[in-house]
């Protein structure tokens, strides 16, 4: 089957999961309303840092998409397990900015967000491995030696991810540090040598 319907629904969750962030930002109770808004400052940080996830996400989803003109069964269940994560996002989002308001369980929250991030991370690169090992799936477009090579960057979100959720442990901001610029990074289009190769992110 082609990759049009399996794009129309992701695209669709994205949008979904991408518009429930903004749902765990609730209006501040506080006689000073000026110091309450304010003071919601981990939820900003929170939403702001899982827009730039999902955003990065959806868009590396789109340009890998590019390249896989097919897809097979198992396909389309890792990218229903990759969907699903992606839905699930705004829970660990919630949690993270919750523990920043009570200042007790960041380390917790910050891990079991890039926990989260990892197993994203893991089915994003599956999906493209399982892609690349079946050229039938790919465009006839991309070589063999273009696939290997992005294969290979595919493996930097992933290995990003566990290693910011192992350092949450020594530091949650240096784990969300990490959150931050791994994605930042994502969201950069990479102009390769070659025309084919031409905008693939890592996440």
């Amino acid at each position: 089957m082609n990759t049009d319907r399996i794009e129309a629904f992701s695209d669709g969750v994205f949008a979904i999961a991408i518009t429930l962030l903004i749902l765990e930002i609730k209006v501040p109770n506080a006689d000073n309303l000026a110091s309450g808004l304010l003071g919601l400052w981990p939820s900003y940080l929170a939403y702001a840092i899982s827009f730039i996830v999902i955003g990065a996400i959806w868009i590396n989803h789109h340009t890998m998409f590019d390249r896989i003109v097919r897809a097979d069964h198992r396909l389309l269940l890792l990218n229903t397990a990759h969907l699903m994560f992606i839905a699930f996002l705004p829970f660990p989002t919630a949690v993270l900015a919750e523990a920043l308001h009570q200042s007790q369980g960041q380390t917790t929250a910050a891990a079991f967000y890039g926990g989260t991030l990892t197993v994203v991370g893991l089915l994003v690169t599956a999906m493209w491995l399982h892609a690349a090992n079946d050229p039938k799936l790919l465009s006839p477009l991309l070589t063999q030696a273009e696939a290997k090579r992005i294969s290979y960057r595919y493996l930097m979100g992933p290995i990003g991810y566990l290693a910011a959720t192992l350092l949450a442990f020594i530091s949650h901001w240096i784990s969300i540090s990490i959150f931050v610029a791994l994605n930042v990074y994502f969201l950069w289009s990479r102009r390769e040598n070659s025309g084919t190769d031409q905008g693939l992110d890592s996440q």
